[in-house]
């Protein structure tokens, strides 16, 4: 339909660095070289940025537009530590210094709606992410899957999820918080 577009390769699911690097350098200059790949996207997770792994995605970054998006949820840890996720903020945030020195775009995921979390943790989330010199954000809500271990949580101690307006105050918000050059990509998910 489009003869003309141009696409962007993006390993979204799970974390796209936990892997030999030999693999990777496979997988992610297989997906480069394709020639109407015009940016190289990778979601991750701060804690699978090791030295050989920075070094790969610095000589990609040479050849090709690379985006690194971290998962980082909240900056609340007493609900990281409650979801698991595994990471403290140091490490998120050395994991963003990492990847600014190497010249590389960094895009921040958070969740709102966080289970015990208020709309100033969420607000404050934002705040922390303000002097990271992050190039955008995924703001996400939210979602309960079934049979996951927050889902087997929240059916048998079910806590408040937000409601619509709820969400958007929050998101007005933070996106007032954010600096200008910091690119909104995504204000929800479903």
């Amino acid at each position: 339909k489009y003869p003309e577009m141009r696409y962007l390769a993006y390993f979204q699911a799970y974390t796209n660095t936990y892997a030999p690097v030999s693999y990777l350098r496979k997988i992610f200059y297989e997906a480069v070289n394709h020639p109407d790949i015009r940016v190289l996207s990778i979601a991750t997770r701060p804690d699978c940025l090791d030295n050989d792994v920075l070094n790969l995605l610095s000589d990609l970054n040479r050849s090709i537009p690379l985006w690194i998006e971290l998962g980082f949820q909240t900056s609340n840890e007493s609900t990281a530590n409650y979801i698991n996720r595994g990471y403290n903020n140091e490490c998120f945030v050395n994991a963003v210094n990492n990847l600014k020195k190497l010249g590389i775009t960094v895009i921040v995921h958070i969740i709102n709606g966080l289970p015990n979390e208020t709309k100033t943790d969420m607000i404050n989330t934002v705040k922390f992410l303000q002097d990271l010199n992050i190039d955008g954000i995924k703001i996400h809500m939210l979602h309960v899957i079934n049979n996951s271990p927050l889902g087997k949580l929240y059916k048998e101690k079910p806590f408040p999820l937000l409601s619509l307006e709820e969400y958007v105050e929050i998101v007005v918000a933070q996106l007032r918080l954010l600096p200008p050059n910091v690119v909104i990509h995504r204000i929800t998910g479903d």
